[in-house]
């Protein structure tokens, strides 16, 4: 007979994570969490951040249409709409010159490429702190005339872009803020709310189409968190 002399192995233990160790997670995660909360005040609500979200795309587009049509593209931000003014400051759209039948450029005759964008309620594009040069904080964005449809006629600002995709007017900036104004067809600047304080967001937009985003008040312009409500903006 043989004699087996079988040594079973002890059974090992699982090991798991015990009541401190959870409780040392949790403790990361909400100060994590708080830390996170504090760098993204003042970035803009929810308003605000899905308004910049949607201008930057128009960007992109208008440098897509001067580069596929070899032509000028601008975007375009409504100032002062002849039939609907509710939407001024808050209309967002993409314009190119027209072609002629014979595929060249019909010169300063502009027509609409994209559908408009309209910013969220309460949202607006703000001339006071979208400069020409954001970085030395001077000049104001360039102003046309558009004609056409009636819906659309009115003066706006716009930023350009060459047939080559460049644009005309590097480092110019975007800015929106939350506020509120009188919809009775005035011109009058958007006034702070109290809920829409330091509520602003925007971008810089680079020579190659590039935009890089705000990601703090303080980088749209001094002075920006002393602002009080009913300040225009």
């Amino acid at each position: 007979m043989y004699n087996l002399n079988l040594r079973t192995k002890p059974l090992r233990r699982l090991s798991g994570f015990t009541l401190v160790e959870m409780l040392v997670v949790i403790v990361i995660m909400s100060i994590l969490m708080t830390a996170g909360a504090i760098g993204l005040s003042g970035m803009g609500g929810k308003g605000v951040s899905s308004g910049v979200a949607s201008a930057e795309s128009l960007f992109d587009e208008a440098r897509a249409v001067a580069v596929g049509q070899r032509t000028r593209a601008r975007v375009l931000v409504s100032k002062d709409l002849t039939n609907n003014p509710a939407e001024n400051l808050r209309r967002v759209v993409v314009a190119s010159e027209a072609l002629k039948p014979d595929g060249t450029i019909d010169t300063d005759n502009w027509v609409l490429t994209s559908r408009p964008l309209t910013l969220p309620d309460q949202v607006y594009f703000s001339q006071q702190y979208s400069k020409k040069d954001h970085q030395a904080g001077t000049g104001d964005i360039e102003e046309m005339d558009l004609t056409g449809k009636a819906a659309s006629a009115g003066k706006y600002f716009y930023y350009e872009f060459n047939a080559e995709g460049i644009c005309i007017t590097p480092g110019a900036s975007f800015v929106i803020g939350s506020g509120s104004r009188p919809q009775n067809g005035t011109n009058e600047l958007p006034r702070v709310t109290s809920a829409g304080k330091r509520d602003f967001g925007g971008f810089v937009v680079w020579r190659n189409g590039r935009t890089s985003t705000f990601r703090s008040p303080t980088q749209i312009a001094s002075g920006i968190d002393s602002l009080k409500t009913g300040d225009k903006f």
